[in-house]
């Protein structure tokens, strides 16, 4: 949680009386973040970009997602914008397989506001790019709220993390086009219940695509990248 967003949670033991003024803070913010997103959609756009914006909570292994779909990405370099609250450990990790990585750090704000990825897209070199990866901050509840103009959502699960996180952060997995079961190669050793966290999905997130996959081992990853690359040809222009 962060005094920026209010994480869009309800306050506990506050008086009556400022309850109006953290609502319309709140509106007020999401307003202006929405119509940076909006500017940041039309560029994306117009530089011929499948944007993605991927989510989890911190540990389940989205940096390690990018690295190999980096490694195995065939249509270009893959940009990604990275948030993290300090270091640019993450950004340095995707630079080293390949990747346009520029690294914002975001102090005490728990996510990634639109106006924050613009400036971090003005540094990427992204003329023979097609692939642009938002990797957020590592939370499963202030993210969710902010457009950040992308075209697709994935949230990213470890199975290290239990099978219920979709029953406990429905909003996030609501939210995304697909959902991504990560470390899979552990799933014996921490006795990740498939069954049961396959139902929770299924009731929070019926819509969202699924995939589940290794990235150390690369196994399942596969068909994650194909995915991505019919997502892609829907989004580049075809004379482009």
């Amino acid at each position: 949680m962060c005094s920026h967003c209010s994480c869009g949670q309800p306050m506990a033991s506050v008086a009556a009386a400022p309850a109006p003024r953290t609502l319309l803070l709140r509106h007020n913010l999401l307003e202006r973040n929405d119509s940076n997103a909006a500017r940041n959609r039309e560029r994306f756009a117009a530089a011929g970009l499948l944007v993605v914006n991927v989510l989890s909570a911190p540990g389940a292994g989205k940096t390690a997602l990018l690295e190999a779909v980096a490694r195995q990405w065939r249509h270009g370099p893959v940009g990604v914008i990275v948030g993290d609250l300090a270091t640019d450990n993450d950004a340095r990790r995707l630079q080293a397989a390949g990747a346009r990585a520029v690294q914002i750090q975001t102090g005490d704000l728990c996510h990634l506001e639109a106006s924050l990825v613009a400036g971090a897209f003005d540094q990427l070199d992204t003329g023979d790019m097609e692939l642009l990866v938002i990797e957020n901050v590592g939370n499963l509840v202030c993210p969710t709220a902010f457009d950040l103009g992308e075209q697709l959502r994935i949230a990213v699960l470890s199975v290290t993390e239990g099978e219920d996180k979709p029953l406990k952060y429905p909003a996030l997995f609501h939210s995304a086009d697909a959902v991504v079961i990560n470390k899979t190669d552990l799933a014996a050793a921490v006795g990740f219940d498939r069954a049961a966290a396959l139902a929770h999905l299924a009731a929070v997130a019926p819509h969202a695509r699924l995939f589940e996959l290794s990235a150390r081992t690369g196994a399942g990853l596969e068909a994650l990248l194909h995915w991505l690359e019919h997502q892609r040809q829907g989004a580049v222009p075809a004379c482009a």
